[in-house]
C-alpha cells in the first residue's frame, strides 16, 4: 500500500492512462481499494457547467463549486434577479421536507480560502430577494475571520470568493435562521485550511462546518488532527469529476462524506420531486483511514473507509442554487451554481436543524445516519462512471458511494 503524501505535499488527483488504470483496478479487486476509472464517467461533470476555482498547485485543495452554462457554454447569469432555472430557498426545503423546521439561532461554519470583501453586502441582497431575515455583523448573525480566528482577512481571489457565496448562500436557503460563521484560509494550502477548521471549531454555538473542497486521499495519520472533532458535524464534498476514487477530507473518519444528486420537479408525485445521481459526484474507498463501525453491515465493498455517507443536490444545470456572487472584488450578480460544494453546506445545515450535535454528542456525527437510515430518500437510480465494484459507481437500494443512504427527508436522520 502507498505510504501517506507528506506533509506539504499533498497531490491532486490526475487521471490515470487506460493501462496503468487496469492494473490499479485489478489490485482493487483484491485489496477492496480504489484506483481511477480508466473509462470516462457516465455523463460529463463540466457538461453544461464551468468549475468556479483554477486548477491547484501542489499541497493545495481545490474547491468543488460549478457554474451553470447554457448549451452554448455562456454562464447563465442575470443582473437583476436570480435566474429562473435556479433553485430557490423555498425549492430547496420542499424537496428536503424542511418547512416548518428551525435550528433555534445554532451556527454553522463555512471553511474556504482567500477573501471576499464584499460577502455581508452580497448576502444581505440574496436574503433580501427571497425574504430571508437579515445576517449580518451587526445583529450577530454573521461572523467573518481569518484562519486564527483573527479579522486580518486574505487577499482576494475570485474563485475562492464564489466558493463562499455559495456556500453562505447555501445555509442561508436550507436554514434561514441559522447563524453563520466564515473562517477564510490565507491560501488553499491543506495545513491552512486545517488550521481555519480547527478556528472554526473554536467558536462558540457551531454545532456543523463545511468544508467544500478536496485533493486526493490522504491518511487521518497526517491530517486528521484538522477534522477530528467529536461533537461537531463535519461535511466534506465528495469531489466533482465523477469516479476517481477517494478524496480527502471526505475520505476522514472523522467527516460526513457528502456525495452529489440531480434534483428536478415531479409534478403529481407525492414528494413532488425526482431525485438521481448526479454523474459528476464523486465516490470511492480510501487507501488510508479506517471504515467507520457505523457502516458494517452495509455492504460497502471497501476494505477501509467508504465514501459516501448522504447526499444532496449538486448538479449545476438540474437544481443549481441561485446565487448571488462576485464577478471582480467589487461587482456582484446572479448566476446558478451547484458541484458538491452546493450539497456540503446543505448538510452542515440540515444537522444544525436537528439539534442533535454539540456539546451533547460525545462521537462522531457522521454515526448518526447510519442508526436513522429511514429518515433518508434513497435514491436509486444514476451512475457517476466505471468502477471495480458496482454499488462504489452506481446506485441502488440503501447504501451506495455515489449517493451513500440518501438525502433529507426532513432532519430525522440527522
Amino acid at each position: 500500500m502507498d505510504k501517506p503524501p507528506p506533509e506539504g505535499a499533498f497531490p491532486i488527483r490526475k487521471l490515470l492512462s487506460a493501462a496503468v488504470a487496469g492494473l490499479l483496478v485489478a489490485a482493487a479487486a483484491v485489496t477492496g481499494t480504489t484506483a481511477a476509472s480508466a473509462t470516462p464517467p457516465v455523463g460529463k461533470a463540466d457538461e453544461h457547467s464551468i468549475k468556479v476555482c483554477s486548477d491547484p498547485r501542489p499541497g493545495e485543495a481545490a474547491c468543488a463549486a460549478r457554474q451553470a452554462t447554457d448549451p452554448a457554454g455562456r454562464v447563465i447569469t442575470n443582473a437583476t434577479t436570480p435566474p429562473g432555472t435556479a433553485l430557490t430557498p423555498s425549492q430547496l426545503r420542499s424537496a428536503y421536507r424542511l418547512d416548518g423546521t428551525a435550528s433555534g439561532g445554532r451556527t454553522v461554519a463555512i471553511v474556504d480560502a482567500y477573501g471576499y470583501p464584499n460577502l455581508e453586502r452580497d448576502l444581505a441582497t440574496y436574503r433580501q430577494q427571497y425574504g430571508l431575515p437579515a445576517c449580518t455583523t451587526a445583529n450577530g448573525c454573521l461572523t467573518i475571520l481569518d484562519q486564527n480566528g483573527g479579522t486580518r482577512l486574505p487577499r482576494f481571489d475570485l474563485g475562492w470568493a464564489q466558493e463562499q457565496a455559495l456556500d453562505v448562500d447555501a445555509v442561508s436557503a436550507a436554514c434561514p435562521d441559522c447563524r453563520i460563521t466564515v473562517v477564510q484560509a490565507a491560501s488553499a494550502s491543506f495545513t491552512n485550511l486545517g488550521a481555519a477548521v480547527q478556528t472554526a471549531a473554536r467558536q462558540p454555538g457551531v454545532v456543523a462546518i463545511s468544508n467544500s473542497y478536496g485533493g486526493s486521499d490522504a491518511s487521518d495519520a497526517t491530517y486528521g488532527k484538522y477534522y477530528r472533532f467529536p461533537g461537531i458535524a463535519v461535511t466534506a464534498s465528495a469531489g466533482d469529476s465523477g469516479y476517481q476514487g477517494a478524496s480527502y477530507p471526505a475520505s476522514s473518519s472523522y467527516v460526513t462524506a457528502v456525495g452529489g444528486t440531480s434534483l428536478n420537479p415531479a409534478p403529481g408525485t407525492a414528494r413532488g420531486w425526482a431525485e438521481t445521481t448526479w454523474s459528476g459526484t464523486g465516490s470511492g474507498c480510501s487507501a488510508y483511514n479506517a471504515p467507520l463501525a457505523a457502516a458494517a453491515g452495509y455492504g460497502t465493498g471497501c476494505a477501509n473507509r467508504a465514501m459516501n455517507d448522504v447526499a444532496a443536490v449538486s448538479d449545476p444545470s438540474n437544481g443549481g442554487l441561485g446565487v448571488f456572487y462576485p464577478t471582480s472584488s467589487k461587482s456582484s450578480t446572479w448566476g446558478q451554481f451547484g458541484g458538491t460544494s452546493l450539497a456540503s453546506p446543505i448538510i452542515a445545515s440540515v444537522y444544525a436543524l436537528a439539534g442533535h450535535t454539540g456539546a451533547g454528542l460525545t462521537g462522531y456525527a457522521n454515526a448518526i445516519p447510519y442508526a436513522n437510515a429511514g429518515s433518508l430518500f434513497d435514491v436509486t437510480s444514476g451512475s457517476n462512471g466505471s468502477c471495480p465494484t458496482a454499488q462504489w459507481c452506481t446506485a441502488r437500494s440503501g447504501w451506495d458511494g455515489v449517493t451513500g443512504l440518501g438525502t433529507p427527508n426532513g432532519v430525522g436522520a440527522f
